[in-house]
């Protein structure tokens, strides 16, 4: 085990994830199918589940990897917060002293996680938090978990640590060092809320849908400064459901709420697996 983590303090990661990234969106015909097929069964992907189950028609990897779902594979609860995408619960809970839990020993700031912004850290004190996980098997975009309209976004630049629970438990701070991408939204019912799009290791690019950027991707680029990006003047929503961004390979998503806002889902547990649109909590 530390010899794993060790190797990913000192492996090459900016360099293996851009190579990862162009061999995603290289279009290889049957070489690229054969190696749609080969992940298919070894990570037993639900192709019946895909609006399109033919692997041989997807031309790139990426491709495959961002499919969308038939429309009804995926029905969301009546339910106040829905769970926003498919994975596993990396952990949940309160935001105590502005301090979010990570694994046994490990915690993280919710100001250092939003790209060290204060004020907005400021309204997650005392809030809840959920971290969750998408494994290479799951669906990987990323869904609201309520009404939102859009605030800001910030591009945050940092490592690219694997974000698996082995890593989780090994790396202090994981997910406020690793590169990521902050979604600040506002709720008419439920205050502010952040979603935070966490990259990884071979997580070649993040996306949103409102990204003004060839097919929506905000990295690359990776210009190693922060960016932002004001949507306050605008009038951008997204209802409970809709798609809001997407992995390009795999990693997670951590959820900031205002205090007294989110009483989680009493079946919820580290480690349990997800569904997108599943109760998440009232």
């Amino acid at each position: 085990m530390k010899l794993a983590i060790l190797l990913q303090y000192i492996a090459p990661k900016q360099l293996l994830t851009a190579a990862a990234g162009k061999l995603a969106h290289w279009q290889a015909g049957a070489l690229t199918t054969a190696f749609i097929g080969w992940f298919v069964r070894k990570y037993h992907v639900n192709m019946e589940e895909a609006l399109n189950g033919d692997i041989a028609s997807y031309a790139s990897f990426n491709l495959f990897f961002t499919r969308p779902l038939k429309p009804d594979a995926r029905p969301l609860a009546d339910n106040a917060f829905v769970c926003p995408v498919d994975g596993a619960i990396s952990q949940f809970g309160i935001v105590e002293q502005g301090q979010i839990f990570q694994a046994k020993g490990h915690h993280y700031t919710a100001q250092a996680l939003v790209g060290g912004n204060a004020d907005l850290a400021a309204n997650f004190a005392n809030g809840s938090f959920a971290c969750l996980y998408l494994s290479p098997k799951d669906y990987h975009r990323i869904h609201m978990p309520c009404d939102g309209r859009l605030l800001q976004m910030t591009y945050v630049p940092g490592d690219l640590f694997s974000v698996n629970p082995l890593t989780a438990a090994n790396v202090p701070g994981l997910f406020a060092r690793n590169e990521r991408v902050v979604c600040t939204f506002e709720s008419a019912q439920h205050g502010k809320f952040v979603m935070v799009l966490v990259g990884a290791t071979i997580v070649g690019s993040m996306g949103t849908v409102w990204h003004d950027a060839k097919d929506r991707i905000i990295n690359p680029p990776r210009p190693g400064k922060v960016l932002h990006w004001d949507y306050s003047d605008r009038n951008f929503s997204l209802k409970q459901g809709e798609e809001m961004g997407r992995f390009l390979l795999g990693s997670t998503v951590v959820m900031l709420f205002e205090k007294d806002v989110l009483k989680f889902n009493g079946s919820w547990h580290a480690g349990k697996p997800i569904r997108l649109g599943e109760a998440m909590g009232r």
